[in-house]
């Protein structure tokens, strides 16, 4: 990586991004803050549900957000960031958010595409030639297109790299030269197009894609052109600097009843395009609201990318089969649409993408139409039977819909 045209880009971006900020965020901070403070019972019924959940399931850390028509209308932080010694969560936490991070991959191809860069159905090998050297028993990899990487369907497998021999490997591949050596022997597993099956592989693919076509590195491009516009200055990709290190959460696993701390400030390495992305809580807002759209910000948000071209994301590919990550209630369904899953359950469409790595836990569920949307982020991956952070992040979405989503406008929350 190019140090110094990273810390140039960071540079850039901080100070074209610090005006703006301190314009809207005294309203914005005042704003939130009113709303949040009002005694709605239907808040506090979502915040008892939340925090008894978090409880029983062992979670030592975590927020939820609730936004209304660009509100927040619920802001609740649980538990410590840091246990030895005790850091309580606060606003500025900062959380790893996983594959979260997908959906702003996804964006930036998209930008890319809508400045006639690429195309989403070009074949991946236009861009990077090094994956004719994989086998594809279906016919000849150059069919597998863009499109079919953003939605799980390109028939790669899950894992970016899944020869672990040994614990002291790094926690990913950290050069692209080791996927490269490792294409030969890598599969096309089904016809690419027919099916969904999540990829984080093919999103590499992607982070490579945008460095070989914008010429920047991938997170300068991203603090360039997603990040420092939507005025995200306290959010970056894999280990912290310096002076936001005091800030990034600890995370852990909790396995048979016991609690173990996983690594802190890890490096996802060549992964950064599918799962590298921290930050705090007021960041993420900011792209919430950017999602669903405002009329009085549209022009702004529409030079950062169009929202035809934000909904040309969200229609629906291919079913997703329920499972163990993306179970459904009777007559719910889920699909995946370009770098984003839709989830359907009665008369609510949700938007939204979930994330887990190194002990952290990430949800983000919006409906574009009625304009609300909620941010939820656990620093504890508890995976027993009884206390289990998975089961509760579903519980909580469905709870949600019963009790966020499905109001009507003039009885939303306030």
């Amino acid at each position: 990586m190019r140090i110094a045209p990273l810390l140039m880009a960071v540079t850039f971006v901080v100070l074209s991004a610090l005006s703006t900020y301190q314009a809207h965020a005294q309203s914005a901070k005042a704003t939130d803050a009113s709303a949040a403070r009002k005694a709605d019972p239907g808040t506090a019924a979502i915040r008892s549900f939340y925090r008894a959940g978090l409880e029983r399931n062992g979670i030592v850390g975590s927020t939820l957000v609730l936004v209304d028509d660009g509100r927040v209308v619920l802001n609740e932080m649980y538990g410590e960031q840091r246990l030895t010694p005790p850091r309580p969560v606060d606003e500025s936490t900062t959380y790893h958010w996983a594959s979260v991070t997908k959906t702003f991959t996804g964006i930036a191809i998209m930008q890319l595409r809508d400045r006639g860069l690429l195309a989403v159905d070009d074949p991946l090998v236009k861009y990077i030639p090094e994956l004719n050297a994989v086998h594809d028993p279906y016919g000849p990899v150059s069919a597998i297109t863009i499109r079919e990487a953003m939605s799980h369907s390109n028939g790669f497998r899950d894992a970016t790299w899944p020869w672990h021999a040994g614990p002291w490997e790094p926690y990913e591949p950290t050069q692209w030269s080791q996927l490269v050596a490792m294409m030969p022997y890598t599969s096309v597993d089904f016809p690419p197009g027919s099916r969904y099956r999540y990829s984080n592989l093919a999103v590499v693919f992607l982070g490579e894609i945008i460095e070989r076509v914008s010429g920047d590195n991938f997170e300068v491009y991203m603090l360039k052109n997603v990040l420092g516009p939507l005025s995200m200055t306290h959010s970056y990709y894999d280990r912290s600097p310096a002076t936001l290190l005091p800030y990034r959460s600890h995370s852990w696993d909790r396995k048979d009843g016991k609690l173990t701390e996983d690594e802190f400030d890890f490096d996802s390495g060549i992964t950064r395009s599918n799962g590298g992305l921290n930050a705090p809580l007021p960041d993420m807002v900011r792209y919430l609201r950017f999602l669903l759209g405002d009329p009085e910000h549209q022009a702004e948000y529409d030079r950062i990318l169009k929202r035809s071209s934000l909904e040309e994301m969200w229609r629906p590919i291919l079913p997703v089969t329920p499972d163990d990550d993306f179970p459904s209630r009777p007559g719910a369904k889920d699909e995946v649409a370009a770098s984003f899953f839709i989830h359907t359950d009665r008369a609510v469409r949700l938007i939204g993408h979930p994330g887990w790595q190194n002990g952290f836990r990430s949800q983000m569920n919006f409906d574009p139409i009625a304009r609300r949307g909620y941010l939820a982020v656990y620093n504890t991956d508890a995976q027993d039977a009884v206390q289990n952070t998975r089961r509760f992040n579903i519980e909580l979405r469905d709870y949600l819909i019963d009790h966020f989503f499905t109001l009507p406008p003039e009885q939303g929350l306030h």
